[in-house]
């Protein structure tokens, strides 16, 4: 693995490393970790890499590394950049012919997340985002007990993902996590919603399989002074009928990142909650189920994701790294000419389409005065 972004000051980056090194699937060889070549050196310093693969810019490693032989070069570019500075870096790891991890949203507009995904399957590449919370074996149980009806037809999708870390002008204090993520030139068009609405908009579709049809949305920007918005609230139409809310805030004060999904149908219901990721609940009119990792007869997608006896706490190092192992069994598999075991997934260019058009789809909701408006392909 290469990776851009990630430095010794920067959150997401320790992140990735650590979940990527989690199966020892995964070795990291090179990086630009950050746009000041003396803060990339020292980070490839304190992460003992040679001199010789700790890079001043993504064009410089891309081309260096491709210069190597092939058991020697880096396999594959993680991207844990600010948003504005996914698409150059994976655009040209893509047509140099290396695999690429992104973060999450894909790009910093839908325009580019096309071109990527077109690029990606042009290329027949792997490409994987992380949507980490899809790699919780919780939501791999929720999602198969949906798919094989559990609870009948879907009818209502409620989904919420409260924060408050940003309650304050957080961007004025030289917080470096508020700086960029409340800045459009490197966010995006969205703030809360693109930052963490889109996770909640994943996590909808991923455990469902239900596409949002249709959408009414209202943003605020409750913070003054702040460029974008920091709480939404959305109503969701569904392909098949059902219907759903979904919210997103970093405005709820006193809240940490309590991200949940209940789901309802005809037979019953779920409920899962980000925070407390061992625990699944089942509801019906008869009564509720508590299920939990290796206990009982789970599915085998569940059991896949999970490494421990039961009632052994897992969280979210090992969801991420689930990830990571999965997105490394794909490569393996894209190199021996072999087409990957579907248990293992993780979400891919698609997803990130779908993340920017919903982000897009937000916004022109917010801005029309006839409020529910088809979602944007």
């Amino acid at each position: 693995m290469g990776m851009v972004g990630g430095g010794l000051d920067a959150f997401i980056g320790a992140v990735h490393r650590r979940a990527a090194g989690f199966d020892n699937e995964i070795e990291l060889v090179c990086g630009v970790f950050s746009s000041s070549p003396e803060k990339s050196k020292a980070t490839g310093l304190a992460l003992y890499l040679p001199e010789d693969r700790v890079y001043s810019s993504y064009e410089e490693m891309i081309e260096r590394e491709k210069a190597l032989p092939e058991g020697e070069r880096m396999d594959f570019l993680s991207i844990v950049t600010p948003n504005h500075m996914h698409f150059p870096p994976a655009k040209m790891a893509l047509e140099n012919g290396f695999h690429v991890m992104c973060d999450k949203p894909m790009t910093i507009n839908l325009a580019e997340a096309k071109e990527l995904a077109q690029l990606v399957e042009a290329l027949g590449l792997v490409f994987g985002l992380t949507h980490n919370y899809t790699g919780y074996p919780m939501v791999k149980e929720a999602r198969d007990m949906v798919r094989n009806g559990k609870l009948g037809k879907i009818r209502k999708v409620v989904v919420e993902y409260p924060q408050g870390w940003l309650s304050k002008k957080e961007e004025d204090t030289n917080y470096k996590q508020a700086i960029w993520r409340t800045d459009p030139s490197k966010s995006g068009a969205a703030g809360c919603m693109g930052d963490i609405g889109t996770h909640a908009e994943n996590l909808a579709e991923y455990v469902t399989g239900l596409k949002i049809s249709e959408l009414c949305a209202d943003l605020t920007t409750f913070v003054p002074g702040r460029l974008l918005d920091d709480d939404g609230n959305v109503l969701l139409r569904f392909e098949g009928g059902a219907k759903g809310v979904l919210h997103a805030s970093q405005i709820a004060n006193g809240e940490e990142n309590s991200l949940k999904i209940y789901v309802w149908g005809e037979l019953g219901g779920l409920e899962w909650h980000q925070m407390e990721p061992n625990t699944l609940k089942y509801k019906t009119q008869e009564g509720q189920r508590i299920i939990r990792p290796n206990v009982g007869d789970l599915s085998a997608s569940a059991k896949a994701h999970w490494r421990m006896p039961a009632g052994h706490p897992e969280g979210f190092f090992e969801a991420f790294a689930n990830l990571y192992r999965n997105f490394a069994y794909a490569v393996k598999a894209h190199m021996e000419g072999k087409p990957a075991d579907p248990i293992y997934d993780f979400p891919k260019a698609e997803d990130g389409v779908r993340g920017l058009a919903f982000i897009d789809t937000v916004i022109a909701s917010n801005q029309s005065e006839t409020k529910w408006t088809k979602f944007i392909q």
